[in-house]
């Protein structure tokens, strides 16, 4: 599946998300982002001016999360903490849509919202996190929908902090429910080469994981043990 390790890695956003995270392990975070070549870093808001001066002059893009795990602000906030975030080095902007106003089927709230944060961080990627655990099938696909109506570069599966995260069946879901200028971002319990390679082989075109480190050296002793066992 991977022509070799640069292949994989510039699928992950190489996460931490944790509230104890401290500076030293942020820019531990970036150390193995540049060492494994992944796309980005993925960090909460007060990290994303330390990840930025880090990363500068290398390949690696600062991700940060916004409304983040519960998407339960109101959207100024939302809008207001996306600019910051742009402004301090963020290039790309994982939120949260509000899962209850969709779960109350408050669709052109919901629209609104994500809209108005999209317009207001024009230079970002944006990536939606619709948390499918909380959603049925049939509002996972609506909301996928809605997302991909609204021109976000991304569905973004899970916050990581709900009951489950991401799952093939939800990523094939997803890819069936949106155009072919969105993309999808599995993350959420992704901790292994085989879950990865799972995800990928479904649709998901992003990874997100906290475990990026390991599963680059699984695939580097996949390699040297079985030949190509995660190659084409």
């Amino acid at each position: 599946m991977f022509a070799g390790a640069s292949e994989l890695a510039r699928l992950i956003d190489h996460t931490l998300l944790r509230a104890t995270a401290t500076p030293a392990d942020i820019e531990l975070l970036c150390g193995e982002a540049v060492q494994y070549g992944f796309y980005s870093v993925c960090v909460n808001p007060c990290h994303v001016t330390r990840a930025a001066a880090f990363l500068k002059d290398t390949e690696v893009k600062v991700c940060s999360v916004i409304d983040f795990p519960l998407g339960a602000g109101t959207l100024g906030i939302k809008a207001l903490e996306g600019m910051e975030a742009v402004r301090n080095g963020a290039h790309e902007l994982d939120v949260v849509m509000n899962i209850g106003l969709f779960k109350a089927r408050m669709y052109e709230d919901v629209a609104l919202e994500l809209f108005d944060f999209i317009r207001l961080s024009p230079d970002a990627v944006h990536k939606v996190i619709i948390e499918t655990c909380y959603l049925t099938d049939a509002e996972k696909a609506g909301a996928a929908k809605l997302v991909s109506e609204l021109g976000a570069e991304f569905v973004k599966t899970s916050t990581g902090f709900g009951p489950s995260g991401a799952t093939v069946e939800d990523i094939i879901l997803i890819k069936e429910n949106i155009d072919r200028n969105t993309k999808i971002k599995a993350s959420g319990g992704i901790r292994d080469l085989a879950t990865l390679v799972s995800m990928v082989q479904a649709g998901a075109e992003r990874i997100g994981t906290s475990c990026g480190s390991m599963i680059m050296d699984e695939f580097e002793r996949g390699h040297k043990s079985n030949g190509d066992q995660f190659g084409r």
